[in-house]
């Protein structure tokens, strides 16, 4: 290493302050979405072996592809990353890691994720993982700057998770369990956008760094995310009701005690966003939620009693 090459380097910062860099950048506690993969297989009731194997490639293979987007994200965005109170600590943003030869950053999880896909998965995940990987293009150069098609963005890449794991699985994705996954899904995008939104200072014409939204828009957010988060309810509610679900249930009447789980999961998480007590990436502190595995429970024993 040269004498210029050394004085390039953020003093301080060793080799495994640059590894946990490189992970941070990667963003693997993003993974947990990834595990909508497995809505199609729950939903059918399919628990064998070869369906478990295919979605742990299809796990892999979707990791490596969105922590590649994830690099690009934070290279498009790093202006905006740099204004704003918790995401100017990013690797980049904070100049932890330099952005020369980032390209590589990018396409080696690209190309290691296609790769995957393309040697041990069906064509029509493969196709998926392309569209999947379109919008997470789209949404990083342009959509992400766009009031509402930003939050249709982020909810399609929500289900097309969800359809990819159909497909690596061959298990075919009911319409039902699309709508649902849409309405709950725009519910959590939405909620995304809102803790952003009210994160910021300013007053009510501030605009949001990055972001095509005002500090305004907060509670048309807000409304618009719990009217989603509560739609969703009212499909599980009238699924319940729909004779094909009797092919799955002895006793599909019982499935409807999961709608007040999910209404007081809904009105919780909003409730906190409110409160502001929700970090920028309400998936992951649902995820770190010990109520959300408690409502988990009950939702897995309500299953348990209406098979």
């Amino acid at each position: 290493m040269t004498e210029a090459r050394v004085r390039r380097l953020p003093v301080g910062v060793g080799m495994s302050d640059r590894i946990l860099a490189l992970s941070s950048i990667l963003r693997p506690h993003q993974w947990l979405k990834n595990l909508l993969l497995c809505a199609p297989a729950l939903a059918a009731h399919r628990f064998d072996w070869s369906t478990g194997r295919s979605l742990l490639v299809a796990f892999v293979s979707l990791s490596l592809v969105a922590s590649g987007s994830y690099v690009l994200n934070d290279l498009l965005d790093l202006d905006a990353d740099r204004r704003h109170p918790r995401k100017s600590r990013r690797a980049f943003a904070a100049r932890r890691i330099s952005t020369r030869g980032s390209a590589s950053l990018v396409l080696t999880p690209w190309l290691a994720g296609f790769g995957v896909a393309a040697w041990a998965l069906p064509g029509p995940f493969l196709a998926a993982l392309g569209i999947y990987l379109l919008g997470t293009c789209l949404y990083s150069l342009r959509a992400k700057r766009e009031p509402v098609l930003d939050v249709m963005v982020l909810t399609g890449l929500y289900v097309i998770r969800v359809v990819a794991g159909g497909f690596a699985t061959a298990i075919p994705v009911s319409t039902w369990l699309l709508t649902f996954a849409l309405f709950i899904c725009l519910s959590l995008a939405l909620l995304k956008r809102y803790v952003e939104v009210i994160a910021q200072p300013g007053d009510a014409t501030a605009g949001i760094p990055g972001r095509g939204y005002q500090a305004a828009d907060a509670q048309w957010l807000q409304a618009a995310g719990i009217a989603s988060g509560y739609l969703s309810t009212v499909v599980l509610a009238i699924y319940v009701n729909n004779p094909d679900v009797m092919r799955l249930y002895a006793h599909p009447e019982r499935l409807l005690l999961m709608c007040p789980a999910l209404l007081y999961w809904t009105t919780r998480v909003w409730l906190n966003a409110h409160r502001r007590v929700m970090p920028d990436d309400p998936v992951v502190a649902v995820a770190a939620d010990p109520i959300t595995y408690v409502l988990l429970v009950i939702a897995t024993v309500i299953i348990l009693i209406a098979v």
